[in-house]
């Protein structure tokens, strides 16, 4: 069964803020590939969604799976939908809106 994944608002502007820095940090088309792969593998997870740790002490239902071990992306399974929640880069703490 494949799950459908769909991206919050919140991880959406993780991964521009990121393209963003990785621009003026390594260039553009070397943050486009990164980011774009950051990507690809978050679409990977409507085959096999629940994988990560379980993270329910952050937030119930939530997983955390870490990505070329510099990024870290939380997410929950519902039914059939993935939600990537946040993608958090380089050593980031791991928060959510009603955290922050």
């Amino acid at each position: 069964m494949n799950h459908r994944v769909i991206f919050a608002p919140q991880a959406s502007d993780d991964l521009e803020n990121l393209l963003v820095y990785l621009m003026d940090e390594a260039g553009r088309e070397t943050a486009r590939r990164y980011v774009g792969k950051i990507i690809d593998y978050c679409l990977s997870f409507e085959t096999f969604p629940k994988r990560g740790a379980m993270r329910p002490d952050l937030r119930p239902g939530l997983r955390v799976v870490g990505y070329r071990g510099k990024a870290s992306i939380a997410f929950t399974v519902e039914n059939d939908t993935v939600f990537i929640l946040r993608v958090f880069h380089g050593g980031q703490n791991i928060a959510f809106p009603d955290d922050e």
